[in-house]
């Protein structure tokens, strides 16, 4: 499976017409220590790169933004009773939800691992 990322530090993996999105783990290395995440409601549509989740750590608040349109299908309780799990599995278990396409094409506009990788370390 290949992973996207958004210059929002989101990364987005797609199997079966549906995406799975959480942050990259620099996202969660500027944040520092996660404490509350804020999940959106399942059944919403979501258009990219609006605001679809709240992630807060010690330092600050960071909204995360859904780099695709669709249905959330899914989200991830398990953030809600352990959102330190961003810290430790950004890049997987720490997925923020699942969200059913309705624009494939929209992908296109995101970045392989080398262009992200490039981006932060510009």
């Amino acid at each position: 499976m290949t992973v996207k990322y958004s210059k929002d530090h989101e990364w987005v993996i797609v199997e079966n017409g549906i995406a799975t999105i959480g942050i990259t783990n620099h996202a969660q290395e500027q944040l520092g220590d996660v404490v509350f995440v804020e999940l959106p409601a399942v059944g919403k549509t979501v258009t990219a790169h609006e605001q679809a989740a709240v992630v807060e750590s010690v330092k600050a608040a960071s909204e995360v933004y859904v780099p695709v349109s669709g249905e959330v299908v899914e989200v991830n309780k398990e953030l809600e009773g352990d959102p330190a799990l961003v810290n430790r599995e950004a890049e997987g278990g720490a997925w923020f939800m699942k969200v059913k396409l309705s624009n494939p094409s929209e992908l296109d506009g995101l970045m392989d691992k080398a262009a992200y990788d490039s981006f932060v370390n510009g």
